[in-house]
């Protein structure tokens, strides 16, 4: 197995790709160590002790390195870290049961309280989102999720490498901020959240 590696516009972050499906479905952000135990996977990345931040996209997989942590010698601990783990098709998550895990409400992660009013808006930006900065973000490894639309406001808060990269605010402010004024007249800024 080759797991290839690229570059992210954050220079604290690589994106590694092992050339085979990472999640089925949707993104992980793992921030803490804590985070992480609930996949062998992460946690034996931060099990290096020079990792604050792991991202989990649909082929790849971003690590983020802590500051003043060197890639020369991170980049072979992570790369055996991810060879033994898909060789060996161990699962990414740790098995457990429903116990103590609650649905939140759909939208419990927003910021601000959406009206009923904003819902062809809000669709258009999700769709947006979904369709053509979603896809783009990816490649830079990491991942956007919207958190909520009120008076023209869309907020929305970066993941993966993109989370603390020096670009995302230009990011957010230029690209996607442009695009959804484009697209959708009634936005008129887009805030990180």
């Amino acid at each position: 197995m080759f797991i290839e590696t690229e570059t992210t516009p954050n220079p604290s972050s690589l994106k590694f790709l092992p050339g085979e499906t990472v999640m089925g479905h949707g993104t992980r952000e793992f921030a803490t160590p804590e985070a992480a135990e609930a996949s062998p996977l992460a946690q034996a990345i931060f099990d290096t002790g020079e990792v604050t931040n792991v991202f989990f996209g649909a082929d790849f997989v971003t690590v983020t390195a802590a500051p003043g942590s060197s890639w020369t010698d991170l980049k072979p601990q992570v790369l055996s870290i991810l060879l033994d783990h898909f060789v060996s098709q161990a699962p990414l998550f740790v098995p457990g049961s429903a116990g103590g895990i609650s649905v939140p409400a759909e939208d419990a992660d927003l910021m601000v309280e959406e009206r009923a009013e904003d819902a062809d808006i809000v669709a258009q930006i999700n769709e947006l989102l979904e369709t053509r900065v979603r896809p783009a973000v990816a490649g830079d490894g990491g991942d956007i999720q919207y958190r909520g639309y009120r008076d023209g406001v869309v907020y929305l808060q970066m993941q993966g490498a993109c989370s603390g990269c020096p670009s995302s605010s230009a990011t957010l402010k230029h690209g996607i901020e442009g695009l959804l004024k484009h697209y959708v007249p009634e936005v008129v800024e887009v805030r990180a959240a």
